[in-house]
């Protein structure tokens, strides 16, 4: 993650290499160079994205110069590097909220049996009767037909089991670390909570829309309480795209981090809108060709 990019520009490596001053060790030789058992690790992943997405924006920043932001978003952590993007947080700040972050979720993790699974080509009140009577959490609101269900592990096979009941095209257990974005998670949330509340806060230039409410958040109290509340609740990423869409008029999404998720998730929940994944050396020429081209 990243490697190519800090190799190329002196601005994507400056950022690493600020993150690893910050941190006390190097964030960058594992999204580097891995090993991808350490990258993987939840208190090491989040930080890898958040520094990897903004060092993409600061290549574009410099390459392309400014360019006008109606509004920025993140699914789950990504919504932590959205604000940095938007100005809502320092850099550091924000860094040291999410390495925070990751650890107190790694550590819920270690402490209870969890998992996570997808529904697809599900209807949203089935999967919410799936939820209800298999007692777990909805995490995620991905796109049309796409839910992950957040709990206990023998929970979360009841889930899996009732789909059929329900007509669920298909149920996945995901391989994840834990159950993220549900009432597991109290223990990381209430931790995250203390943190926030003593950081500085900024007014966002571009509207951020937080996970939890699809909608700009408005205020110092909103920022954190948003933030906060993300860890155990659901991510309402659907309603959050369509908002931008409908509400704010964005018709062009630059998706900055690895692989392209968010743009197939953007295509399903509106056919045709323009998104730019952008990743590294090759996918950053294109996206300055497009944006040139747009100019």
């Amino acid at each position: 993650m990243g490697k190519d990019l800090s190799q190329r520009f002196a601005v994507a490596a400056n950022r690493f290499a600020a993150a690893d001053h910050a941190l006390g060790y190097s964030i960058s030789q594992t999204a580097f160079d891995g090993p991808i058992e350490e990258l993987t690790k939840t208190s090491r992943c989040q930080i890898a994205l958040y520094v990897h997405g903004l060092a993409i924006l600061d290549v574009l920043r410099e390459e392309f110069g400014t360019f006008p932001v109606t509004a920025a978003a993140g699914l789950s952590l990504g919504e932590f590097t959205a604000h940095a993007a938007a100005g809502t947080f320092e850099f550091p700040t924000a860094l040291q909220l999410v390495a925070n972050r990751g650890r107190y979720m790694e550590e819920a993790c270690e402490e209870t049996a969890g998992a996570m699974a997808a529904f697809i080509g599900s209807e949203e009140e089935s999967v919410r009767k799936i939820a209800q009577e298999s007692d777990v959490d909805i995490a995620n609101i991905n796109s049309p037909g796409q839910i992950v269900l957040s709990g206990e592990v023998d929970k979360i096979r009841t889930a899996i089991d009732l789909a059929k009941r329900y007509a669920i095209r298909r149920a996945v257990a995901l391989n994840v670390g834990g159950a993220f974005h549900s009432r597991l998670m109290l223990s990381a949330e209430s931790k995250l909570r203390n943190d926030l509340a003593s950081v500085q806060v900024n007014e966002p230039g571009p509207a951020v829309i937080a996970n939890v409410t699809a909608k700009p958040v408005s205020g110092k109290a909103d920022v954190l309480e948003t933030l906060a509340k993300q860890v155990t609740g659901t991510v309402r990423w659907k309603e959050s795209v369509e908002y931008m869409i409908d509400k704010l008029g964005c018709d062009l999404f630059l998706e900055l981090g690895p692989g392209a998720v968010l743009a197939g998730l953007v295509g399903r929940i509106r056919k045709g809108t323009e998104v730019i994944s952008i990743t590294d050396n090759t996918s950053i020429d294109a996206a300055l060709a497009r944006l040139r081209a747009l100019q």
